[in-house]
């Protein structure tokens, strides 16, 4: 094994034994238990620390579970944070309670993040910066971010990724989709994958400390609203950006955050509203990427209302097919389209589609329905929508697609921003006529027109490939070289099974030979004019074989460990 290897496997070793640790003082020992962590560990059930803090377990269990999220460090707490954008996973007070998540704001010293740009640009700092004023501007738990001047005069902000946090959050989501695979073979019944969920945390937070995508997406949504004089994204200045290092644009605003709306006239209240709306609902429905996180910390106010967004590092993207079944979705909703809305259940998640044909899941759906029917559009709230559907859907098992999620959240929160700034302003009604425009453009005559050229040229390919493939099959045909692959569903249980009938059958015949071979060695002994040797070793057997068959019976009458 390699040195780098041994030292990997010492290091998860430690951050394992510090999981256990935090998740036993907050009361999750049972956790610890099931999951097998301890036998990871080469230890036994029997060694589970016991709570730390008492007091602690009288809390519910979703703050007990979000407290040990923020003692476990930043990895733990982004997870919590993508977990509070799902709740078909999670329970929807777990969710409410992981948005309460806060990153630690704990600032390095600014010779460390000297050092990093040291790293990052070679002999070229001189020559890039003017000045960097080394009082951070905001702290996070993997970056921080510091004013500077480049030589040219132009004033920008710096997001540094902190030392050793990559390394840190790599080792982390190693050792989480280990953990996950644990949890995936002793729980099977979530109604989702722990190592897909895994996974999909990975790629979000890989993505998050790559400051070259926060770059990018910045770039494209600026590039979206260029022509907007209300909505700004900051410039990004691509020489002095690397993954580690990420130059912008210094916006020179207000924080929402910090503005306190009582201190606005009501007229810039309600065009900053406005504004958020257009921005948040052009991206979603008419571009299909757009910023999923736009709370008040991520939005400056400039002057006559104007807003700009910053932090664009967790973004969702949606295709057109998508965004046509959202579309689908709501009409069905408000006109109590039962088939219609499974036809949109089945397009957008993995579901089984038995699962659509129970009457108790077609009542609930109908249930859901009738709180929005015979509402017009402006007064229905399309992140409550979303947010019940989902609900519903999670209580089913039915996972659904992660930008989806991040969807929900984007809405939900410009929603909250709208309500926090002008309660009266109807947030439907206002982008209603954007809703109206892309409906009419998915389904206007151009549109039916190039959909029906797409069909055409498509149909006209297949004929032009058919002759080929006629041929190809001809001449497999020809020379009997047909291959035949077949996927057969679940048949890792019936090689289980098998092999369990197999060991029992072995048993059997283990316990019959016994109590045989038990029954001739005492009628031998019997017959025998000495008796003793062999009549004891019979008994012996007998005593065995009946030992064997109790297991035997008990085994079969105790009851199996739900997977």
């Amino acid at each position: 094994m390699k040195i780098t290897s041994i030292r990997r496997t010492i290091r998860n070793t430690k951050r394992l034994a510090e999981i256990i640790k935090v998740l036993s003082k907050f009361g999750f020992q049972q956790l610890v238990v099931d999951s097998g962590m301890l036998r990871i560990l080469g230890g036994t059930d029997e060694q589970v620390p016991p709570p730390q803090s008492p007091s602690s377990l009288a809390l519910p269990r979703s703050v007990r579970i979000r407290m040990a999220l923020e003692e476990l460090g930043p990895t733990f707490i982004k997870l919590g944070q993508l977990l509070s954008t799902r709740p078909d996973l999670i329970p929807g007070e777990w969710a409410n309670e992981f948005k309460k998540l806060q990153d630690s704001c704990r600032h390095v010293p600014f010779t460390e993040i000297h050092e990093v740009l040291e790293l990052e640009f070679p002999g070229r700092m001189e020559e890039i910066f003017d000045t960097i004023n080394e009082t951070p501007l905001a702290t996070a738990s993997i970056a921080q971010v510091h004013s500077a001047t480049t030589k040219d005069g132009s004033r920008v902000v710096i997001k540094v990724l902190k030392p050793g946090a990559r390394k840190l959050l790599e080792e982390d989501m190693a050792l989480l989709e280990t953990l996950a695979q644990v949890l995936e073979q002793y729980f099977s019944d979530l109604g989702y994958s722990p190592t897909a969920v895994a996974k999909e945390f990975s790629r979000e937070l890989l993505k998050e400390i790559n400051l070259v995508i926060e770059g990018q997406s910045t770039e494209r949504l600026r590039r979206y609203f260029d022509d907007d004089e209300n909505i700004f994204f900051p410039k990004i200045y691509w020489y002095a950006t690397t993954r580690n290092v990420l130059t912008m644009e210094k916006i020179e605003g207000r924080l929402l955050s910090t503005i306190d709306p009582k201190t606005l006239p009501g007229s810039e209240r309600r065009k900053i509203v406005s504004n958020g709306t257009d921005a948040v609902f052009k991206q979603c429905l008419r571009f299909g990427f757009f910023h999923a996180d736009p709370h008040p910390g991520n939005i400056f106010l400039l002057e006559g209302g104007k807003i700009c967004f910053i932090d664009c590092g967790m973004t969702g993207q949606l295709d057109r097919r998508t965004t046509d079944q959202l579309i689908r979705l709501v009409t069905g909703v408000i006109k109590g389209d039962i088939d219609r809305l499974c036809r949109v259940i089945l397009e957008l998640t993995t579901v089984d589609p038995l699962i659509l044909e129970k009457r108790e899941f077609r009542l609930e759906l109908r249930h859901l329905t009738g709180q929005f029917q015979n509402i017009d559009l402006g007064h229905l709230h399309i992140a409550a929508l979303l947010s019940d559907f989902f609900s519903m859907l999670q209580r089913y098992h039915i996972q659904c697609p992660g930008d989806l999620m991040l969807l929900t959240k984007a809405l939900t929160i410009i929603e909250s921003v709208a309500e926090q700034f002008d309660p009266t302003f109807d947030v439907l009604a206002h982008v209603e006529p954007q809703i109206k425009t892309l409906v009419m453009d998915r389904y206007s005559m151009s549109a039916i027109r190039k959909r029906i050229s797409r069909t055409l040229f498509s149909s006209l390919e297949l004929l032009e490939e058919m002759p080929r493939d006629i041929q190809r099959f001809f001449d497999h045909a020809r020379h009997s070289r047909f291959t035949l692959n077949l996927e057969l569903k679940r048949i890792e249980h019936l090689a289980e099974n098998i092999d369990n009938s197999s060991r029992l059958m072995g048993i059997a015949m283990i316990i019959a030979a016994l109590i045989v071979g038990s029954s001739i060695l005492i009628l031998a002994d019997a017959i025998s004019r000495e008796p003793g040797f062999l009549g004891t070793l019979g008994l012996i057997g007998l005593i065995l074989s009946g030992i064997n068959t109790a297991a035997f019976i008990t085994a079969f009458l105790l009851p199996k460990k739900k997977k």
